[in-house]
């Protein structure tokens, strides 16, 4: 990870919280990683909150604050390139175009989202 100046350790629990599901526990563990993190790296991990915080809201049935946080995660994420911070962002965000398309449309939901 070239230039990734936060606390890796940290980081990686929350990506691993994240993809077990625990996206409420996820999004506390990143935003511990956000409050420390260089002001390069904030908006990236802004937007993996926003994510995991969307997902946590579908779980508890609130489709408007999901579709809400899934379009500020993916203004947040655009303009990284495909890969950061040890994450591969290309799937992540075709994932999320096909979130927000299905609760647009009121469709079923795609397989949850992985980082």
């Amino acid at each position: 990870m070239k230039q990734w100046a936060v606390d890796t350790k940290r980081y990686q629990e929350g990506i691993h919280l994240f993809n077990s599901g625990s996206f409420f526990e996820a999004h506390e563990v990143l935003e511990d990683v956000w409050r420390a993190a260089p002001a390069a790296e904030k908006r990236f991990l802004q937007g993996l909150i926003q994510v995991a915080v969307a997902l946590h809201h579908y779980s508890k049935e609130n489709r408007v604050g999901t579709r809400s946080l899934l379009a500020r995660a993916r203004r947040n994420l655009s303009g990284y390139p495909d890969e950061f911070g040890g994450i591969d962002l290309k799937p992540l965000m075709e994932s999320l175009a096909l979130w927000q398309e299905a609760l647009e449309d009121g469709q079923p939901v795609p397989p949850l989202p992985r980082i």
